[in-house]
C-alpha cells in the first residue's frame, strides 16, 4: 500500500524541480531582454521583486481556499498557473506594445503557481504514509537545489550551441515540465494532511502555541542564513577564481545550490540514524564557522570556499524546521505550512538586506555585512535549544496528568 506513494513523492519532487525553474529561469535572460525589448535593467529587476512578493502574497491567501478545494485541485492548478506563465513569456512580449507589460503579466502568472508550490508540497509529502518523514522531506527539498543546478547548467549549454536569441525555443521546454507533472499529480494517490475525525488547527489556535512563533523564528533565520551569502556566492566566485562576472555568476551560486543540495540528500539517505535536532544544531555552528571564513579569511579562494560551507551548513535548516514543525504541532494544517513558507521567505529577504545595511554602514564592505548577518544563524541555534525545552515541558505535563 505504502509503496503506491512513491508515484506522489515524485510528483513532489518535480514540484520542487518547477518551483527552481520558476525562480532562476527568467534572471538568466536579464540581459537579453535588455538588449532585445529595450528595456531598462531597474525594470527588469523588478520582475524579480514581483515574482517573490507575489509569492509572499499567495502564502497567505492559501490558508483561505486550499482546504476548501481541496489539495488535489490546488497543486494541479498551481502546475498550470506555472506552465501558463513560463508559457506566455515568449508570446506576450509581441503581443503588447510594450514588451515588458507582457513580460510582467507572465511572470505575474507563474508566481501565483510558485506561491501555490511552495504551500502545497511539502505538507503533501508529510501526509504520505511513508516512514522517516525527515528524510523525505529533506530529500524534497534538495530537488530545488538540483532543479537550481540544472535550470542553470542546462540553460548555458542550450544559449552556448543554438545562441541565446533562441531563448523561446527552451522557454517551451521548460513550460512542458509543469504540465507534464500537473497531470501527473492528477493521478497520483494523495492523503488528506489531517487524520478522519480531526480538525485542523485555526490561525487563532496556532498563534496562541509559543512552540509556533519558535517555529516561525527558526524558519525566517533559516531563509535569511541561506540567501545572506547565497545572493552574494557569484562575487566570491569572481574575486576568490579572478573570472569573469559570467563564469562567476555560474560558479559561485552553482557551488552554493550543489552543496545546499548534498546536504540535503545526505540527511535523505541516512536521517534515521541521526538526531534531527542535534544535527541542525551542528549544522547551525557550521554556518557561524562558514560566515567567519567568509568575513575574516582575507584569502579570496578561501572564501569562496566559505561560500560552499555555508551551502552545505544551511541544507538541512529549512526542510529541517518543517519536519519539526509536523512533529510538535499536530493539525497544524494547511495555515501552519503557509505561515512556515511565508516566515521563510521573509527570511530570505532580510537576510541579504541586513548584508547590505551593514555593508554600506561600513564604507560597502560586503564582509563586514556578512558578519553581521551572523545574527540569523545564531539565533536558529538558540531557537532550537527553546523548542526542544518547550518539548520536555509538555512531556513532563503528559507524564503527571497519567
Amino acid at each position: 500500500m505504502k509503496n503506491q506513494y512513491n508515484k506522489t513523492l515524485i510528483a513532489c519532487f518535480i514540484g520542487y524541480i518547477v518551483q527552481a525553474i520558476i525562480n532562476n529561469f527568467v534572471p538568466l535572460l536579464f540581459l537579453t531582454f535588455q538588449t532585445t525589448y529595450h528595456i531598462p535593467l531597474s525594470k527588469i529587476t523588478l520582475l524579480v521583486t514581483i515574482n517573490f512578493g507575489l509569492q509572499l502574497l499567495v502564502d497567505l491567501l492559501a490558508i483561505g481556499f486550499v482546504d476548501k478545494i481541496g489539495y488535489r485541485v490546488s497543486i494541479i492548478l498551481a502546475h498550470l498557473f506555472a506552465g501558463l506563465g513560463i508559457g506566455l513569456l515568449p508570446i506576450l512580449p509581441e503581443v503588447f506594445s510594450d514588451p515588458f507589460l507582457g513580460l510582467l503579466i507572465a511572470v505575474i502568472v507563474y508566481a501565483v503557481g510558485g506561491g501555490l508550490l511552495e504551500v502545497l508540497v511539502s505538507p503533501i509529502v508529510e501526509a504520505c504514509p511513508t516512514e522517516h518523514k525527515e528524510k523525505a522531506m529533506s530529500l524534497l527539498h534538495s530537488f530545488y537545489c538540483w532543479g537550481h543546478v540544472g535550470v542553470v547548467l542546462l540553460s548555458t549549454l542550450f544559449f552556448h550551441f543554438f545562441g541565446v536569441q533562441n531563448w523561446k525555443a527552451l522557454a517551451i521546454f521548460w513550460f512542458m515540465i509543469p504540465i507534464g507533472n500537473g497531470i501527473f499529480f492528477s493521478k497520483v494517490p494523495m492523503v488528506s494532511l489531517i487524520e478522519e475525525g480531526m480538525e485542523g488547527l485555526t490561525l487563532g489556535q496556532l498563534v496562541q502555541k509559543k512552540i509556533f512563533w519558535i517555529l516561525m523564528l527558526l524558519m525566517v533565520c533559516a531563509g535569511a542564513s541561506e540567501q545572506s551569502v547565497s545572493q552574494w556566492a557569484s562575487t566570491f566566485a569572481e574575486k576568490g577564481l579572478g573570472v569573469s562576472k559570467t563564469i562567476g555568476d555560474l560558479t559561485g551560486p552553482m557551488l552554493f545550490a550543489i552543496c545546499m543540495g548534498s546536504s540535503r540528500a545526505f540527511y535523505g539517505k541516512f536521517g534515521h540514524r541521526i538526531n534531527l535536532d542535534q544535527f541542525m544544531i551542528q549544522s547551525g555552528v557550521l554556518c557561524v564557522i562558514s560566515y567567519c571564513i567568509i568575513s575574516l579569511v582575507p584569502i579570496p579562494a578561501l572564501g569562496l570556499i566559505g561560500c560552499g560551507i555555508c551551502g552545505l551548513s544551511v541544507g538541512i535548516l529549512w526542510p529541517g524546521t518543517f519536519s519539526m514543525a509536523a512533529r510538535f504541532v499536530r493539525g497544524g494544517g494547511t495555515a501552519m505550512y503557509a505561515f512556515l513558507a511565508l516566515a521563510g521567505d521573509l527570511g530570505c529577504s532580510a537576510g541579504p538586506t541586513v548584508v547590505g545595511m551593514v555593508s554600506s554602514a561600513f564604507s560597502d564592505n560586503l564582509k563586514i555585512g556578512i558578519l553581521g548577518a551572523m545574527i540569523f544563524p545564531i539565533v536558529l541555534i538558540i531557537g532550537i535549544i527553546m523548542s526542544q525545552k518547550i518539548k520536555e515541558d509538555v512531556k513532563i505535563l503528559e507524564v503527571e496528568q497519567q
